[in-house]
């Protein structure tokens, strides 16, 4: 309980010692005899090291849960975390290559040929619904999906990087997904994604309308866990509409979120959109830096 109340209290590395503390005193054959404490255990103590940037004590803790876990499903949490891990190293074309490898063992396939084709069929799927129809859909209950939505939602963000021309593939499958299974805390990333892809083709009101719509439905899926690169993404498309200034206060949100749920890479990213985003609104940076 320690640890998971230091975890929503973003002390990552207080809850660390929590749950390696826990970890010390089970028992020899604690993987047969509390196979479910042990597991939850080992993948918190997991995420907070990786949140930590604890790569020795992550890479134990992954090799552990991999070896003793009983099935697939009960691996996918550290299994996330490893691409993850493998991202933050720059090893980015790994990482993706490791997340499509599981999403396929899950019978979740995210690729395509045609990109023109994607896009018209997203369109044509979210023409069967209204904005309230969207933002009142059923929450996603699977496990299993939720946690593929979770590389789904990863794979938008590194590909963005190297690989651009496959994320409108992959916001789609997040976007059916979610309207098939319910939505997820993953939801308004496929929206975010979809609705920039659409303003970088030049319909601004129409991308400008799905992120505004990504950022709602951030409010209604239960957590916030994404909120940091939803509203990264969704305040690039707003600039084309909104004042410059209107930005500032935007990315000071987003990076709040992101700290809070441990994602430092995408909480530097929104400080650095901050920073530009002054620069351009005309600030005093001297007072900024001060």
């Amino acid at each position: 309980r320690a640890g998971k109340k230091a975890m929503e209290m973003s002390d990552y590395e207080t809850a660390y010692s929590y749950f390696d503390c826990g970890i010390s005193f089970l028992r020899k054959k604690h993987w047969e005899e509390h196979y479910t404490l042990s597991l939850e255990m080992f993948s918190l103590a997991a995420r907070c090291a990786h949140t930590n940037g604890d790569h020795t004590s992550l890479k134990l803790l992954i090799a552990e849960v991999v070896t003793k876990a009983h099935f697939f499903e009960d691996k996918l949490d550290v299994l996330y975390l490893e691409t993850c891990a493998l991202a933050s190293s720059s090893r980015l074309a790994e990482s993706i290559e490791q997340g499509l490898d599981i999403l396929s063992k899950l019978g979740v396939e995210a690729h395509g040929a045609n990109v023109e084709a994607c896009v018209q069929e997203t369109k044509d799927l979210l023409s069967a619904y209204t904005d309230d129809e969207l933002l009142s859909s059923k929450q996603m209950t699977d496990p299993t999906m939720i946690m593929a939505m979770k590389f789904l939602g990863k794979l938008d963000t590194w590909m963005t990087q190297i690989m651009p021309k496959f994320v409108p593939f992959v916001a789609f499958k997040i976007i059916q997904l979610s309207l098939t299974h319910g939505m997820s805390p993953v939801s308004p990333v496929g929206l975010a994604y979809y609705g920039s892809f659409l303003a970088k083709q030049g319909n601004i009101n129409e991308g400008y309308h799905y992120v505004k719509l990504a950022l709602t439905l951030l409010n209604k899926v239960g957590s916030r866990e994404n909120a940091g690169e939803v509203i990264l993404i969704c305040t690039q498309v707003k600039l084309y509409v909104e004042p410059v200034q209107a930005a500032l206060e935007y990315h000071h949100e987003g990076y709040t979120a992101a700290m809070a749920s441990g994602d430092s890479s995408l909480a530097v990213i929104n400080l650095f959109a901050s920073n530009a985003a002054h620069f351009f609104a005309g600030a005093n940076l001297q007072r900024m830096q001060e």
